[in-house]
């Protein structure tokens, strides 16, 4: 069944078969979204996935259908994250505890690209890092990360064209005829 089959289902006779078959189909495109956006914290990854799914399971009605359920799902876990991410408390560091708490240089030669392209992933700014993510991880349009993002599509764009630019010289060893 097609994911607008299912909503049907669920808003005409309240099935929670039909909600919970949505849910098993986009878990792990949420799941893996929010680990991106929590830097790999698997438990709050994992509740705020949650929190994502009771909010679509109650604000189904208001699914207009304007962008793909999925996209509409990743903004609603977009949100979820921001809200969470404001309640955070922070507390300043001073510099000489932050040096403490840098790992060591590795004497091994970093030659996995994974782990490259993570270490290069970590130098961007966070909302390069998100749109790049959207784009090339989840394999959304610049239009569908706009709609979950909030963002006007030019910003999309430019964080994209930005966060490239800053990994292309970072990557340069792994293809150097560009």
């Amino acid at each position: 069944m097609t994911d607008s089959a299912l909503i049907a289902r669920v808003l005409v006779s309240d099935d929670h078969a039909a909600f919970g078959d949505l849910v098993r189909r986009h878990q792990s495109s949420v799941r893996h979204f929010l680990r991106h956006l929590t830097r790999g914290d698997a438990a709050l990854s994992d509740d705020l996935a949650q929190e994502t799914f009771v909010q679509a399971w109650r604000g189904l009605a208001q699914f207009a259908g304007h962008s793909s359920f999925p996209t509409w799902l990743l903004g609603i876990a977009h949100n979820r994250w921001r809200n969470a991410r404001r309640k955070q408390r922070t507390v300043p560091v001073e510099p000489e505890h932050l040096a403490a708490l840098e790992p060591a240089p590795s004497p091994a030669p970093l030659s996995d690209l994974r782990h490259d392209l993570s270490h290069a992933m970590s130098t961007l700014a966070e909302e390069e890092r998100t749109a790049l993510h959207l784009c090339y991880q989840q394999g959304l349009s610049h239009a569908e990360i706009a709609d979950v993002l909030q963002w006007p599509l030019g910003t999309v764009k430019t964080h994209l064209h930005r966060g490239k630019a800053k990994l292309r010289p970072l990557l340069l060893s792994w293809n150097p005829t560009t």
